[in-house]
């Protein structure tokens, strides 16, 4: 008997190919084909493709289908500038709410990261560095503050696996991520929210100057 997918099952999975790039920039999306793939009917799919435009990650074009979105670094401009004011401040939240536990999982998570080796090791790290900050936001104890900052990620986290090419580097997580992680344990707002802010600046900087 085949799987019957719930529509949040299906939405997460196209979600997931989406960010990581099996589904490349460009290409439309066939609402037959994935019905028949998730075993439903199309109804659903036509439903998850709406989700998916709300989350800028199809465009949704009048007679012609379901268009996975370009990455564009002039238009990841604006998303940056948001990251780089809530991140922190979710980062500060985290300094005075984090438990014992999910210290142990950064922890963990940077153990990873440090064994890794560029390239061979590029897609582990992102993998990795979004489950970092996945704990972060849980540990910040704030649900709006998350549910801004996971719609916000699915583009960063996205331009992170476009821009395999010009990362060279396993320092540009462990370093700022790991200081991040010792400003928690210290419980050092200022540190916390310096760190957090460095990472994606680090990230911005190097794509800038590789693809500007």
């Amino acid at each position: 008997m085949e799987k019957s997918y719930k529509t949040e099952e299906i939405y997460e999975i196209l979600k997931d190919r989406i960010v990581h790039l099996d589904y490349e920039p460009g290409l439309v999306l066939n609402e037959e084909e994935l019905a028949e793939e998730f075993n439903v009917s199309r109804t659903p799919i036509r439903k998850i493709f709406q989700q998916l435009n709300a989350d800028n990650l199809l465009n949704i074009i009048p007679r012609y289908g379901a268009q996975v979105t370009s990455v564009d670094f002039r238009k990841m401009k604006s998303i940056f500038e948001v990251t780089r004011q809530l991140d922190p401040f979710a980062a500060r939240l985290a300094v005075e709410r984090i438990q014992p536990h999910q210290i142990a999982k950064l922890e963990e998570i940077m153990g990873r990261l440090k064994s890794y080796r560029i390239p061979e090791d590029y897609q582990k790290a992102i993998d990795d560095d979004e489950i970092f900050h996945k704990t972060i936001l849980e540990s910040s104890g704030n649900p709006a503050l998350a549910e801004i900052l996971s719609k916000l990620h699915m583009q960063t986290e996205r331009m992170w696996h476009y821009s395999e090419q010009y990362i060279d580097s396993i320092n540009i997580f462990t370093d700022t991520l790991g200081e991040l992680l010792e400003a928690l344990k210290e419980q050092d707002v200022e540190k916390a929210e310096r760190s957090a802010r460095q990472h994606i600046d680090q990230f911005v900087e190097k794509i800038k100057k590789e693809m500007l």
